[in-house]
């Protein structure tokens, strides 16, 4: 089982004949992505060439989609022309956008957020890796070759922390691994991954990664202790950040102990999360709930 992206996911790229979007692409397919197509509106009618497989370009998304039946789309198209990407997506009922460009204006994304939402249509990002159903779909950016198929899911702010913690515990393995992003508006939470995720017969435990600013993991925190039945071991990166520094994403604003990596840490750990101190230790406390969660004996 798996959340949001599975191999029956039909992925649409808009930006594939892009710099990004060309190197991308061909990652995903090497993972097993089912890449349908991309959307360049100056290209409509060509086909892309990766390795085996013609990849034919739409001007539209909804072309895209009535053309192939796509129900994801991964954003790779520069800042300036994101929102109406993702608009235009929305427009065409597009089930799940997974917008990896960064540097997209605040306000940008409040509007394509907010509007995607009323329109049906689940953002993951941006400034975001984009998720990964190891094994079945990739779409984004995230390496596929760190990782195998198990039973944690991971949610995290952090690209760089998402492959260290898939990396820390591949010999255990993913449903999924989710990439929110680290900006002060993002499309999907950390508590839409916790629902989906306890949803999920075959996640047995969550992962969850956070960082300093905002309120986010507090009130992730709040939610695990009110409706989550699965172990959840954090990671909040920052601890060692000075005083006074911006530092980081975008949504990494503290002040005073709002947003601090301990007041995160302390939330979390009042509802009954095991916080590691370092990605390392993190793992090693999956691990352990793992081992104690075996019948005896086995």
């Amino acid at each position: 089982m798996a959340i949001y992206l599975t191999k029956e996911s039909k992925v649409l790229v808009q930006g594939m004949t892009g710099g990004g979007g060309m190197k991308h692409t061909r990652r995903m397919l090497a993972a097993g992505t089912d890449v349908v197509g991309g959307v360049n509106p100056r290209k409509a009618g060509r086909t892309v060439d990766f390795d085996d497989r013609a990849v034919p370009v739409y001007g539209t998304v909804a072309e895209g989609m009535a053309a192939t039946g796509a129900d994801v789309t991964v954003v790779f198209v520069p800042p300036a022309f994101a929102r109406s990407a993702v608009l235009e997506a929305a427009d065409a009922g597009i089930g799940l956008a997974v917008v990896i460009t960064e540097g997209i204006p605040v306000h940008d994304s409040v509007a394509f957020t907010s509007y995607a939402t009323r329109n049906g249509t689940r953002v993951i990002g941006p400034n975001c890796p984009g998720l990964i159903t190891p094994g079945q779909s990739d779409a984004g950016i995230i390496p596929a070759d760190i990782t195998k198929p198990g039973p944690l899911g991971l949610v995290s702010k952090s690209g760089t922390l998402t492959y260290q913690l898939m990396y820390e515990l591949r010999d255990i393995g993913f449903s999924t691994c989710v990439g929110i992003g680290g900006d002060p508006v993002v499309g999907t939470s950390h508590i839409d991954c916790l629902a989906a995720f306890q949803e999920d017969p075959d996640t047995e435990l969550v992962v969850l990664i956070g960082e300093i600013g905002g309120d986010a993991e507090e009130r992730a925190a709040a939610y695990v202790r009110d409706h989550v039945t699965k172990p959840v071991v954090g990671y909040i990166a920052g601890f060692t950040a000075p005083e006074g520094r911006t530092m980081g994403h975008a949504g990494a604003i503290v002040s005073g102990s709002a947003g601090t990596a301990r007041a995160k840490r302390e939330a979390l750990e009042a509802a009954g999360v095991r916080v590691g101190s370092t990605p390392t230790e993190t793992a090693r406390l999956v691990l352990e709930l793992l081992d104690a969660r075996q019948p005896e004996g086995s």
